[in-house]
């Protein structure tokens, strides 16, 4: 009798326990359940960039650039030029000009690291010639005549840029220029002052577009700022009627914005 009552208590005793550990853990399954599971980080390669810079990249872009040329002339007319100097010991000297380029332009993303950029610019090219008294007793007169091929041109360039690390590019493409401007200035002056300057327009003996190809090499900051060195190499004869044979040459150095 008294181990059926030690039993019947037993059990009892084990029943309870069951249940109350049964409504225990129904109580916190819930939480466990609804718990959020945490997600590996995801793995970054060498070109990712923050998710703002990532939606920039996947639209356009529009930007300014503006910078300096250093431009000069080539071809076989140049180099008779510079024959016959070189036969003025130094009497006669061809020397590149400096101008400036400024515009707009608009980034089209085709890829992970490929972006096509048509622009639109303004841009000063030409060259200059300078004769001065060859004789070194009038040396101290800094007597010169200067004659400054003064060229100005609205470009329309489509480079195609290639990334080769997240900042650092290279450019190439072709571009069609259209001549709004060409005056020859000439200018004559001694001891630092002035004695002649006239303009002559000779935009009419020379073609309407010069085509060119262009290319380079630059950085652009995630901050939007860039940098960019490259060279237009024309294509085009200069001349109108074609009595002499000269190119384009420029040197360009470019700070650019994005938006």
């Amino acid at each position: 009798m008294k181990t059926n009552r030690a039993y019947r208590l037993v059990a009892f005793s084990a029943a309870l326990l069951l249940g109350a550990s049964t409504a225990s853990f129904a109580q916190i399954q819930p939480h466990i359940v609804g718990a959020p599971r945490s997600r590996p980080a995801p793995v970054r390669s060498a070109y990712s960039v923050s998710p703002d810079a990532a939606n920039k990249a996947d639209g356009v872009r529009f930007g300014i650039r503006a910078g300096v040329n250093v431009a000069d002339w080539s071809g076989d007319a140049v180099q008779s030029v510079v024959d016959l100097a070189e036969l003025t010991n130094g009497a006669i000297t061809k020397e590149q000009r400096t101008g400036f380029h400024a515009g707009a332009y608009v980034s089209l993303p085709v890829g992970a690291r490929f972006v096509i950029e048509p622009g639109l610019q303004y841009s000063e090219k030409g060259m200059a010639l300078v004769g001065r008294v060859p004789l070194e007793q009038f040396d101290f007169l800094n007597a010169k005549v200067t004659a400054t091929a003064r060229m100005a041109y609205v470009e329309l360039p489509v480079l195609a840029k290639a990334y080769l690390t997240p900042g650092l590019y290279l450019y190439a493409g072709p571009q069609a220029s259209y001549l709004v401007s060409n005056k020859v200035r000439v200018q004559a002056g001694a001891l630092g002052f002035s004695a002649y300057s006239h303009d002559f327009d000779v935009r009419k003996q020379f073609r309407d577009v010069d085509f060119s190809v262009t290319g380079g090499a630059g950085y652009q900051f995630a901050n939007g700022l860039g940098l960019s060195a490259g060279y237009d190499y024309g294509l085009s004869s200069l001349d109108k009627n074609n009595r002499f044979d000269a190119q384009n040459r420029a040197i360009k150095a470019s700070v650019n914005f994005t938006f």
